[in-house]
């Protein structure tokens, strides 16, 4: 009887695990951690089709090269090529803003809160404690621009 109890107590608390954990599955599934737990992007599920509500006018690319310049070159390099002096030189092809093949992954939407939270590895700062949403979006702008065509 006491056997027949662990086994079922044991069962219970199996099943209980797996419903805790099936939040966290539905979340990715669901594009609230889009990207898979494995990329460390916290991008909610609309990012792909999230639209910047700037303009991407000569002001705007103005200021997100200026942006740019200041916060992301010490990385990605004048050019975006992920050849800045702190770049991760194992994560160089990540790095490389201008890759037209990485555009079709990488939205506005999905740039803006890739910019906006970061990652812990392969680093990415977050930005929302330095930048407002205004210039990481005329960021986004600019990084447009340095795709090759």
């Amino acid at each position: 009887m006491i056997r027949r109890l662990l086994i079922v107590g044991c069962v219970v608390t199996a099943m209980g695990l797996a419903i805790l954990e099936m939040p966290t599955a539905a979340m990715v599934s669901n594009g609230a951690m889009q990207g898979g737990s494995n990329s460390g992007w916290q991008l909610p599920p609309d990012a792909e089709t999230k639209k910047s509500p700037l303009q991407a006018d000569a002001k705007t690319l103005a200021t997100g090269k200026a942006v740019f310049k200041d916060k992301c070159t010490k990385c990605h390099g004048q050019a975006g090529l992920g050849d800045g002096p702190d770049a991760d030189p194992e994560h160089r092809e990540h790095m490389d803003l201008t890759n037209p093949k990485r555009a079709e992954h990488n939205a506005d939407g999905v740039v803006f809160y890739k910019v906006w939270n970061g990652r812990k590895k392969p680093k990415m700062p977050v930005f929302k404690e330095e930048l407002s949403e205004e210039q990481v979006w005329s960021v986004v702008a600019y990084v447009q621009t340095l795709r090759k065509k």
